[in-house]
C-alpha cells in the first residue's frame, strides 16, 4: 500500500477503540446523532448479521425486529459518530454472515445459539 494511504488511513481508525464483537452477537450501539444545534446520543440494538471490510473501512450490519418490521443498520466500526459498543449477547454461528435472519419472523427472527458465559473469580 502506498505511504500517503496508509498514513491517511491510519489518522481515520481510532486505535484507543477495540470492538471485540463479531457476527451473531447481540449488541447496542450507542450513536451520536445531531439534531440541529443539539446532539443526543440513540441506542440501536440488535445481532450483528454481518462484519465487511479491513481497516477503515470496515463496517457492520446490526438488524432487529421493531414492530414487527425488520430493520437494518450498517455502522462503519471506526465512525467518530458511534459512542460505544455494549455486547448483551455472545453466541456461536454456524455462519460468517446470517443473512438467513431476515426471512424469520418471531421468536425465530433472534434465534442464534447463545454461549453462556461463567463468571470469573478475582483472586
Amino acid at each position: 500500500m502506498n505511504k500517503k494511504v496508509r498514513q491517511i488511513t491510519q489518522n481515520s481508525i481510532h486505535g484507543e477503540r477495540i470492538y471485540g464483537f463479531k457476527v451473531g452477537d447481540g449488541v447496542k450501539v450507542h450513536v451520536r446523532i445531531k439534531e440541529g444545534e443539539k446532539e443526543r446520543i440513540q441506542i440501536f440494538s440488535g445481532i450483528v448479521i454481518a462484519r465487511k471490510g479491513t481497516g477503515a473501512t470496515e463496517m457492520f450490519t446490526v438488524r432487529r425486529i421493531s414492530f414487527g418490521v425488520g430493520v437494518e443498520k450498517v455502522f462503519p466500526v471506526h465512525s467518530p459518530y458511534i459512542e460505544k459498543i455494549e455486547i448483551d449477547r455472545i453466541s456461536v454461528p454456524m455462519r460468517a454472515k446470517l443473512y438467513f435472519l431476515r426471512n424469520r419472523v418471531g421468536k425465530e427472527a433472534v434465534k442464534v445459539r447463545e454461549r453462556h458465559i461463567l463468571p470469573t473469580k478475582d483472586k
